[in-house]
């Protein structure tokens, strides 16, 4: 368990993200140090810029680090790597822990809790579910078209405890609504039925927004459509999505305006997409369970085909 009032984090992936939740709790007065890459010298040089709907934010003095043994332990280390980067992890955190240290993964997708329950054992391990939308506009700068959005928190394999509600409170007080729920599985289905829709066809038809989604219609007859495949498997696993919340998932989108979803992001940049950890592994599940997801199977099998494209 956590017991410091003022607890230590580590940012692990500092994109979008992750810069912005760091900055987020930095500015609220935590002890928040950020592994960077490509973006550290501009961010130890000019800080993070946070342009929110409500105004700018800005951290000048950012604890940036180029790797984990220059950060040392601290008592939380919260993972915003993509999952494509998981590989590189078991390198990455045994210098960030200590005794008491929590590993909070709020990356996308199915089956994370369980690589890093292998990796440090799973009596560390917590997820988070973000929803929110912001995208990197400039090194060190962060645009918000839906900030600071919310975070579901949860124990992995465990109900809700002291530690994950501690937690939860620490990002409170940094400005973000965050919830510790006591099935984090469940919570993890609910997060693809926004996912699977908007990250996949934004890149299976053509690199587009969100807005275009919504303003096309058949586009957004799919995006329902593979919304109710995603809660039927959820359903079957024995897991509560009540119509409500899909519909509320497609109702907070048109507000976003003309958002890249983080999938599209990393299609037109070049970089690896979460293929599996968002559309392959949640269709091997609902496989497994003899769960019928054409359309899934569908637009996995689209974007896989987009990506070769570009090879």
């Amino acid at each position: 368990m956590v017991r410091n009032s003022s607890p230590s984090f580590a940012i692990v992936g500092a994109g979008a993200l992750g810069s912005y939740y760091g900055a987020r709790l930095a500015l609220a007065g935590n002890d928040v140090r950020f592994l960077l890459r490509g973006e550290l010298s501009a961010v130890r040089e000019r800080g993070l810029t946070l342009h929110e709907k409500d105004g700018t934010r800005r951290l000048a003095d950012v604890a940036a680090f180029a790797t984990t043994g220059e950060i040392g332990p601290v008592d939380i280390v919260i993972i915003t790597l993509k999952t494509t980067a998981n590989a590189e992890l078991a390198r990455m955190l045994p210098p960030l822990l200590g005794p008491q240290t929590a590993v909070v993964t709020l990356q996308n997708g199915l089956g994370n809790e369980e690589c890093l329950a292998a990796l440090v054992g799973a009596e560390r391990v917590l997820g988070g579910l973000c929803f929110i939308a912001v995208n990197r506009v400039a090194p060190g700068e962060l645009r918000g078209f839906h900030t600071p959005g919310s975070i579901t928190l949860g124990e992995f394999g465990r109900p809700a405890s002291d530690r994950s509600r501690a937690i939860a409170a620490w990002f409170k007080a940094a400005g973000v609504n965050c919830l510790a729920v006591e099935n984090l599985a469940e919570a993890r289905w609910r997060k693809l039925i926004w996912n699977v829709p908007f990250n996949g066809l934004a890149i299976a038809a053509g690199g587009i927004t969100t807005d275009r989604i919504m303003a096309d219609p058949i586009l957004r007859q799919r995006a329902r459509t593979l919304m109710d495949e995603v809660a039927m498997a959820a359903r079957a696993f024995g897991f509560s999505v009540p119509e409500q919340f899909i519909q509320s998932q497609l109702d907070v989108t048109p507000p976003m305006g003309a958002y890249q979803p983080s999938s599209l992001v990393d299609f037109l940049a070049g970089r690896a997409v979460e293929l599996e950890a968002i559309w392959g592994e949640p269709l091997l599940r609902a496989k497994q369970l003899g769960v019928p997801m054409p359309e899934l199977e569908k637009i996995y099998g689209q974007i896989r085909a987009k990506l070769s494209g570009r090879n």
